[in-house]
């Protein structure tokens, strides 16, 4: 990622004003640069979400939402997930124009170009924030880590390298078959 110098902090009010068809973050109160995905990156999307999608508009319990969607933490911390969901009872976190509030689930896809930013910096803050679920979603290498905050920290649940099933805690239910994510 590509942290753009500012003169200033970056609030979240500062980066609503911004109007030049770029897509940003903020970290730590410094706008970041977000480039467009890739290709491999927007099918897996779109697969996962799908998958997803199909089970907690089955069991309603929940909405999904994709990127490019606001997830306001707070002014310092303003991120794009790939994939978040919340469950019907948080729904009031909710707002036209973004997401203020703290996501059950999240999923980042990871690229090359961005993989300490996801892992490790924006999980940090996932993980600090309270996201009950962290999903990192690995294209090139066909990995899926399912993490999960147990007692303040990251767990591993669920894994899958190249080939099978990958399971949720908090979407307890749903399995899927990693094949479908990556094919």
């Amino acid at each position: 990622m590509t942290a753009i110098t500012a003169r200033k902090r970056m609030t979240y009010a500062d980066y609503v004003k911004i109007d030049d068809n770029n897509r940003y973050e903020i970290l730590h109160g410094e706008l970041c640069m977000v480039p467009a995905p890739s290709t491999d990156h927007q099918s897996v999307s779109r697969n996962l979400e799908f998958l997803i999608w199909n089970f907690v508009k089955k069991k309603g319990i929940g909405k999904i939402f994709d990127a490019p969607i606001d997830v306001v933490f707070d002014d310092d911390e303003v991120f794009q997930p790939d994939i978040v969901f919340i469950k019907s009872e948080n729904q009031g976190i909710i707002h036209k124009t973004a997401i203020h509030g703290i996501p059950d689930l999240i999923v980042e896809i990871v690229s090359p170009s961005s993989a300490f930013y996801d892992t490790v910096e924006k999980k940090e803050i996932y993980r600090k924030c309270g996201v009950k679920e962290c999903w990192l979603i690995f294209p090139e290498e066909r990995v899926i880590e399912i993490l999960t905050l147990e007692r303040g920290e990251y767990l591993e649940f669920c894994k899958s390298k190249k080939a099978g099933i990958v399971k949720s805690k908090m979407l307890e239910g749903l399995e899927i078959n990693s094949q479908e994510v990556f094919d």
